[in-house]
């Protein structure tokens, strides 16, 4: 197996572990199981257990962030855009082993020790509300409101994960047109 499929399967078994049962619960023997890649490849890949976690939320921001734009780029009207965030939460939040938000998770369980973990996930949230931002901008409204909608998405991504259900995407999205009103008086 090459160094690239095997890093693939690596990191495919790491996202399935880690995010189901959680990090420091696997061990890097369970993801070498998992995988097929052997124990003595998987640390040539990943020399520490903190850099596959590193490697494992790197790979998911791309495809959650990429998910999340494909979504809301269906929708022209601006408000409609921001709204739209808010619908694919409800959905990520009714999929199957829907799990809460890797990046808290991972930041509850390792940012009080990891560096590099909490550079993952200072990152993605980053990011995440710079994208937001840039809805609020295309919408014309204050800046201000990329923070409070970014509060609200996470909240709901909190609140999901400890209920398991999806109402708190409908409550924030709720929130999110009330206060987007509320802005453009």
């Amino acid at each position: 197996m090459d160094s690239a499929t095997a890093r693939e399967r690596a990191l495919d078994a790491a996202e399935e572990l880690f995010y189901g049962r959680g990090i420091q619960s696997v061990g890097m023997d369970a993801v070498r199981g998992a995988s097929g890649v052997s124990l003595k490849r998987l640390y040539q890949l990943f020399p520490t257990k903190e850099q596959l976690v590193e490697a494992y939320l790197e790979r998911r921001d791309v495809r959650w962030r990429g998910r999340l734009a494909e979504h809301v780029a269906r929708h022209t009207d601006p408000e409609e855009r921001i709204l739209a965030v808010f619908d694919w939460l409800e959905s990520w939040f009714g999929e199957d082993g829907f799990r809460g938000c890797a990046w808290i998770n991972s930041y509850g369980e390792l940012g009080a020790t990891s560096a590099r973990v909490t550079a993952q996930v200072q990152a993605h949230k980053g990011a995440f509300r710079d994208d937001l931002g840039a809805l609020v901008a295309d919408a014309k409204l204050p800046g201000a409101v990329a923070g409070q909608l970014f509060l609200l998405a996470e909240g709901a991504m909190v609140t999901a994960g400890i209920t398991g259900g999806t109402a708190p995407a409908r409550e924030a999205r709720e929130a999110a047109r009330v206060l987007m009103r509320a802005a453009a008086l």
